[in-house]
């Protein structure tokens, strides 16, 4: 039997799309988040200057929306249908993250096309985590996670390929 300790679980789930300076593309963004899940998302602010882009702090470039726990793996089940239940070995890191874009948001289950918003994509991306990673997170006392509890990438997979169904796609296949 597995130690409760070594269980994985969802931590979060979140929806980002980047807009870049264009302010109607963020509105668009936002309307979209919202249809998708019924909750307003925030506005993602920039932080430092960036002359060439014509960026500066405060400016808003971009949305996003945090899901955790159980809400999470009821929209990601939507999400992953979108995609067809396929991901890439790309799409995973070796800390238990995966992250993937959806090109056009109308593939996503129980979501119509809205001609205001016209044809957008999203990036989502999960967060794994299993007991005891608070510890990095802690006011007192912050520890690193020790490495024989990190998620690897092959657990990562294989918690998606249990929990939900998903098929990995083959490198070679992709390349003919």
């Amino acid at each position: 039997m597995d130690s409760p300790m070594r269980q994985i679980r969802i931590e979060k789930l979140t929806l980002n799309i980047g807009a870049g300076k264009e302010q109607s593309n963020l509105d668009k963004g936002m309307v979209l988040i919202k249809n998708i899940t019924g909750i307003s998302p925030v506005k993602t602010i920039t932080q430092k200057r960036i002359a060439n882009w014509g960026l500066r702090p405060g400016l808003p470039i971009g949305c996003k929306l945090t899901f955790r726990r159980a809400p999470a793996a009821e929209l990601l089940k939507r999400l992953l249908a979108a995609k067809s239940n396929v991901l890439s070995k790309n799409n995973f890191d070796n800390n238990g993250n995966i992250s993937f874009g959806i090109h056009e948001y109308i593939d996503i289950p129980d979501v119509k096309y809205d001609p205001k918003i016209g044809i957008l994509g999203l990036q989502a991306s999960l967060t794994l985590q299993r007991p005891g990673f608070r510890i990095k997170r802690r006011k007192i006392m912050k520890r690193r996670i020790p490495r024989h509890h990190i998620i690897s990438q092959e657990e990562a997979i294989n918690f998606l390929k249990d929990n939900f169904k998903i098929k990995i796609e083959e490198e070679e296949a992709k390349q003919e």
